[in-house]
């Protein structure tokens, strides 16, 4: 056979360019692998960051339940008068949730975090000043300064957390992060009866006292806040650098025709709807059953208040045990089906709170905290689900719906004080949770929806 050079050389020539063309392959493959397993390790720890949050404002709102009984004997209050608290805070997040939405939206979540961090660490900073002048008003604005930051935090925290993945698994995510919110309820008690609820005067003790003695006896007992919350503020101004020297996914949403004008728009959401009217009542039974756990467990179960912290640590426990199965659950069961079950039986549970006596009434509540876990994540995610454009306004107003806990308590006090009877104070969260069941079997359901997915693009 003749040796033909021009068909050797086209031979030679069409394998160099076979290679080429794998080599290229090979190459783009190998990139693209690099920028995903990159991509990946910077979604992870931004979340980790991110999740971190959901522990520090977990800790703070979970030691208000230490300050209630702690406030309410250095400066003599009512129960109505002591759940000026959680008035305090929960109007801060009524106030701030829009300017937080609007920071998101011009500046980006990285800056709304930052500010709300810096607006939490000088409100804990304000406990100082506040103890020294022993003035009740003083502590009530240092606790809005701080809800001020919390309602920063939490506008652009939830929505992040969700956004950080795959749609479909929004809700188990932002559930696993608020998991550590639980961790949070479960030690700040604990921790903030030791430091804070330390052995003071007596009623009789006081009683018995001058007007002078019985100001520095009680000075000297609210003086026991100052130490733990100037902790707590210089952990914040760390954090906050922190943030400050991180680069965090950007979230940027893909936007359907009906790109957000205004905060009304986002009313044509009818399930965001409802989902700022189940979280509003949800957060207000949440406080009515943390805030006044220590005050109902005394009179309900005749226990000491360190003895009563001790159990609303355990309630923190069931809260972080129900976060993590709930996450686990929400694999095999609609997270808006998990919901409706929860809240029937928390429905039953409030009965056996008003109706019972002895121990029970302390162990109904705490399986009442392990019911409520999932609440308001899920309302959450349920809530901003399909907004597009509207997400950031869906947010804020999520967040604003949070005012229920300032307005509920207060009438779970007027119940209580009119009546003498704490326990009556439940049919409160009953109502609550009724709201919340029905949230959950019918008002989820997306209608007049954007339609997008959230994907984790570029860098800040």
């Amino acid at each position: 056979m003749p040796f033909d050079y021009c068909d050797d050389i086209s031979s030679i020539g069409q394998k160099i360019v076979q290679s080429e063309r794998l080599l290229n392959y090979m190459n783009t493959a190998f990139t693209q692998k690099g920028t995903t397993n990159s991509t990946a390790t910077k979604t992870g720890f931004a979340f980790i960051l991110v999740t971190s949050l959901f522990f520090l404002w977990g800790f703070s709102n979970n030691l208000n339940p230490i300050l209630i009984p702690h406030l309410k004997k250095s400066f003599t209050l009512t129960t109505t008068q002591s759940t000026l608290i959680d008035s305090a805070v929960y109007i801060a997040y009524f106030l701030m949730a829009l300017p937080a939405g609007y920071v998101m939206k011009r500046f980006g979540y990285k800056i709304g975090i930052i500010t709300g961090l810096i607006f939490f660490s000088l409100g804990a900073f304000l406990f100082i000043p506040a103890a020294n002048t022993q003035s009740y008003t003083f502590f009530l604005f240092a606790l809005f300064v701080i809800a001020c930051g919390l309602g920063f935090l939490e506008t652009a925290a939830n929505p992040y957390a969700a956004a950080l993945g795959p749609h479909e698994t929004s809700t188990q995510r932002l559930n696993l992060a608020q998991s550590f919110n639980g961790l949070a309820a479960a030690l700040a008690p604990v921790i903030g009866a030791r430091v804070i609820l330390t052995k003071g005067y007596s009623d009789d003790q006081l009683a018995a006292m001058t007007e002078d003695a019985r100001r520095v006896a009680l000075a000297s007992e609210a003086s026991s806040v100052k130490t733990p919350y100037f902790i707590l503020g210089a952990v914040l101004l760390v954090i906050a650098i922190a943030f400050a020297l991180t680069k965090l996914p950007k979230i940027q949403y893909k936007e359907g025709k009906d790109k957000s004008k205004s905060i009304l728009h986002a009313f044509k959401n009818k399930h965001l709807t409802w989902a700022v009217i189940a979280q509003f009542f949800y957060v207000g039974a949440q406080v009515c059953v943390f805030s006044l756990f220590v005050l109902y467990a005394t009179k309900s179960a005749n226990i000491t208040e360190v003895k009563a912290a001790d159990f609303l640590g355990a309630c923190g426990i069931a809260f972080l045990i129900g976060r993590f199965l709930g996450t686990f659950l929400m694999q095999y069961i609609k997270p808006n089906r998990l919901l409706t079950i929860y809240a029937v039986i928390n429905t039953l549970l409030c009965i056996v709170a008003i109706s019972a006596h002895g121990m029970i009434t302390v162990y109904a509540v705490i399986l009442i905290c392990f019911f409520m876990s999932i609440m308001f994540p899920t309302i959450f995610a349920l809530g901003i689900s399909d907004l597009g454009g509207d997400t950031e306004y869906g947010s804020s107003l999520l967040i604003m719906s949070i005012v229920g806990g300032a307005i509920l308590p207060r009438i779970f006090g007027l119940i209580s004080d009119g009546t003498g009877d704490i326990q009556l104070g439940y049919v409160v969260p009953l109502v609550c949770f009724v709201i919340v069941a029905y949230f959950g079997w019918r008002g989820y359901k997306i209608i007049n929806a954007v339609d997008i997915r959230k994907e984790p693009v570029n860098m800040v």
